[in-house]
């Protein structure tokens, strides 16, 4: 998946937010365009990548319980600070729902991890991780964020928590907050203020004598 693709799927998980509000009020779908409508190209996606983001938004991965569980975990991997917004408002959620549906290989993974987190959490505080306290699913998290002090017995854990991070942190930092909390501003021109000083008195040149040049 290009970066490009990912920069435009964030904008599509911003959108995917929206449309969940609506569905929750019970607002009827927006009737998507049917794929003959469809522009030959749009925003640098050909038709073919639209009508296949399309195709994919119009699935659903994730449960409910799961979507819950993956907003409290991307938040306890980047909250929100003075600086910026946590990565549920960046759109992490909606994000990673997105890339396991176009990388399919992150499905197993990703929702046998979920799965092991509630039983882990079921196990230890005698609650699935959404409904455990905060207190108790930082604890949980403690035992998986640091592979080398996990115990072995947790390394399932530890291998979700780090493909979860690994999405969570691509997710925010390709989104709009993300790169404002980088401070990136793109490509920009330099500033020309001539050869140094040091270096035209080592050839024992100067900007005065050649200016004389020019009378």
């Amino acid at each position: 998946m290009k970066r490009r693709d990912v920069l435009k799927n964030i904008g599509l998980g911003t959108a995917g937010v929206a449309v969940s509000g609506k569905v929750m009020a019970n607002e009827a779908p927006l009737k998507k365009p049917l794929k003959d409508d469809l522009p030959d190209a749009k925003d640098g996606f050909t038709k073919a990548e639209i009508l296949h983001n399309q195709e994919l938004n119009d699935q659903v991965f994730f449960n409910p319980h799961e979507m819950a569980t993956i907003a409290i975990l991307a938040d306890i991997i980047i909250p929100a600070d003075s600086k910026s917004g946590s990565a549920t408002e960046a759109g992490v959620p909606e994000f990673i729902e997105f890339i396991v549906k176009d990388m399919p290989y992150h499905q197993i993974p990703m929702r046998g991890g979920l799965m092991w987190l509630d039983r882990e959490s079921v196990k230890q505080f005698g609650k699935k991780f959404v409904d455990a306290s905060k207190a108790d699913r930082l604890k949980l998290v403690d035992q998986i964020a640091y592979p080398e002090e996990a115990k072995p017995e947790m390394s399932q854990g530890v291998a979700f928590f780090n493909k979860m991070r690994d999405l969570t942190t691509t997710g925010f930092y390709t989104s709009e907050i993300g790169v404002k909390d980088l401070d990136y501003r793109g490509n920009t021109p330099n500033v020309w203020d001539g050869v140094p000083e040091e270096t035209l008195k080592k050839f024992n040149l100067s900007y005065d004598d050649w200016a004389k040049h020019l009378d």
